[in-house]
């Protein structure tokens, strides 16, 4: 691996961060198409070194949050019940049972836009009376079921789970630290069960690639913080357009990424 791929990967993290923190995303849905394309790294191989990324990344952005409230949110608690054992079971599905992507991606890719562009609009055409609070149930029914999306591809599931429930009214300013939690623990868990897998199996394809992971998620790690230290001097609708903004964007990877 040459100096050059290093230091790509440490700026793709920094730029990437510094956008998606903000909003509870931790931005390693972007860092795929560049983790394939431009630095070389194979699948399935590619999704544990996404998850590094949000291992070595992510804690920058929390100590920030950290600096102004508990990170130990009743949100935080919701979402971590259904996403630990749904990004186990991903990893698991990933390397038995699911070994490509693309129908996944275009299903994703329609659910995103969709809701990109709702809560964009939404947000455009100003203050209405907000639908009530997804019970503490559907938020972890829903964080189950994205739990297991980003232990398949390794997405974190923020860009997922951030527009659903910023669109049904939970505040961004809640809702980015307790997200973002929720994903570096889940990734925790999905890069030991790879591991594991990989140790167990002998299969090297689906061990991460540390330097790449490593350079991109300490990129990731100053992009984090400098993002999280940004989010309170910004308008809630500028973060709420930035999210669909975001959906949207990730949308569009899917899409070129399956066809």
């Amino acid at each position: 691996m040459d100096l050059g791929s290093v230091l790509s990967g440490f700026v793709a993290g920094l730029l990437v961060s510094v956008v998606t923190t903000p909003v509870g995303v931790s931005g390693a849905v972007f860092l795929l198409p560049i983790q394939l394309s431009v630095l070389g790294v194979p699948s399935p191989a590619v999704t544990p070194t996404n998850l590094l990324f949000n291992v070595v990344s992510i804690p920058g952005a929390l100590l920030r949050y950290g600096r102004r409230s508990s990170l130990r949110s009743p949100l935080t608690r919701i979402l971590l019940i259904g996403t630990l054992p749904g990004v186990v079971t991903g990893a698991l599905i990933r390397v038995f049972a699911l070994p490509t992507a693309a129908t996944f991606k275009l299903i994703a890719a329609a659910l995103l836009l969709a809701l990109g562009t709702w809560l964009c609009l939404r947000t455009a055409n100003g203050p209405r009376t907000e639908k009530p609070r997804p019970s503490d149930r559907s938020i972890t029914t829903l964080a189950l079921v994205v739990g297991v999306v980003g232990g398949i591809y390794g997405i974190g599931g923020g860009s997922l789970l951030s527009p659903i429930l910023a669109g049904r009214g939970v505040p961004l300013a809640e809702l980015a630290p307790a997200a973002l939690t929720s994903t570096l623990i889940t990734s925790i868990a999905g890069a030991a069960t790879y591991a594991g897998i990989a140790v167990a199996t002998g299969g090297t394809d689906i061990a991460p690639d540390w330097i790449i992971g490593l350079g991109c998620g300490i990129g990731g790690l100053a992009g984090g913080y400098l993002g999280a230290h940004l989010q309170p001097r910004l308008p809630e609708t500028a973060l709420r357009f930035t999210l669909g903004g975001v959906a949207i964007a990730t949308a569009a990877l899917y899409t070129t990424q399956a066809l």
